[in-house]
């Protein structure tokens, strides 16, 4: 027996747990407002893989769910208290070696303000009224050859 390797990462309102097993059978998954518990048959040895963890904070194990595909098992586990930042997945501070947090999908949500958002819808907005070429300055013969600096000497050619 084996603890399935997985990645985890938090939301305003929800963790999420990826359990990297393909072609995973007997799925088991216990939800307990403290403790999430995950088993099952994998890949094409039918590998067992059991893991245990006690919760970081309590879930509302009523409203978490989750989805298996034929590469892994994604955990949706709803927060007791939303809006909270849960630093870690585990109750222990000590490090997990089944467990790492998944960066592709880490995002700093307790950052964002609703002020930076409506500055970036600003932004997009001025980004698509701009108007095309026609629109541009003329730039005063940028590319015509006279304003080639007086220094400047002709190169011989190349043999």
């Amino acid at each position: 027996m084996h603890p399935a390797t997985a990645k985890w990462y938090d939301r305003r309102d929800s963790v999420f747990i990826e359990f990297c097993v393909a072609d995973s059978k007997d799925l088991k998954i216990n939800f307990d407002k403290t403790k999430c518990g995950f088993s099952c048959l994998g890949g094409t040895d039918n590998v067992k893989h059991e893991n245990e963890m006690d919760l970081f904070e309590a879930i509302d194990e009523k409203e978490s769910k989750h989805k298996r595909t034929d590469r892994s098992v994604l955990l949706y586990l709803r927060k007791a208290q939303p809006g909270k930042p849960w630093p870690r997945l585990t109750k222990e501070k000590a490090k997990v070696s089944w467990l790492s947090v998944d960066f592709n999908n880490w995002k700093d949500w307790e950052d964002d303000s609703d002020e930076e958002m409506g500055n970036f819808d600003q932004f997009s907005d001025m980004m698509n009224n701009m108007g095309g070429e026609e629109d541009l300055p003329d730039l005063d013969g940028a590319d015509e050859d006279e304003s080639a600096d007086s220094d400047d000497e002709k190169m011989p050619d190349l043999e």
